[in-house]
């Protein structure tokens, strides 16, 4: 793609978001329209942030689940369960 085709490409989608934004904010139908969907939205936001939430308690349940493995399997090799495990630690 030439800088000349990115030029044209870069001046239609900024004269399709200009016109959307010209829309639905100095048009009467484009105002109500904004109305229906601004509940939507907030609705939106809240359940990514709820989403976020999850992914962080799940995040730390893991961590604690590797604690948990790293701890039991540290414990065996200083029991002599496996006697060999030290020696295949990479670091």
């Amino acid at each position: 793609m030439t800088d000349r085709e990115r030029e044209i490409v870069a001046a239609v989608v900024g004269a399709v978001i200009g016109g959307a934004a010209g829309y639905v904010l100095f048009t009467d139908r484009g105002r109500e329209l904004r109305r229906r969907i601004e509940p939507e939205l907030e609705n939106f936001a809240h359940e990514l942030m709820q989403l976020r939430g999850t992914v962080r308690r799940a995040m730390g349940v893991a961590s604690q689940g590797w604690q948990v493995i790293n701890e039991t399997v540290g414990d065996r090799a200083r029991g002599g369960a496996f006697p060999g495990l030290d020696e295949a630690r990479p670091f």
